[in-house]
């Protein structure tokens, strides 16, 4: 899709993408945010230690306190999702 959009050669796109992608794990590794305008907010957030369960066995096991990434969309790309239902 972003060579048909821009004329650029398929691997050149590709080393594109793969740098956006690259410097996006970076700041999100070094803690900060990343913002996409018109899209949404990529953020590390830190989960606590909790009680699980395992579904192959059903037993009772402990997850660890870990990192994950998580995305909240855009106000105006969310009204258009809610506009195509």
């Amino acid at each position: 899709m972003i060579r048909k959009e821009t004329g650029i050669e398929r691997i050149r796109s590709n080393e594109i993408l793969e740098t956006f992608f690259e410097i996006m794990k970076s700041t999100l590794e070094s803690g900060e945010d990343v913002m996409i305008s018109s899209f949404g907010k990529f953020k590390v957030r830190d989960k606590n230690e909790r009680r699980g369960r395992n579904p192959q066995n059903g037993e009772s096991m402990r997850i660890i306190p870990r990192k994950v990434v998580t995305f909240r969309c855009a106000p105006n790309l969310r009204k258009f999702f809610k506009s195509q239902e």
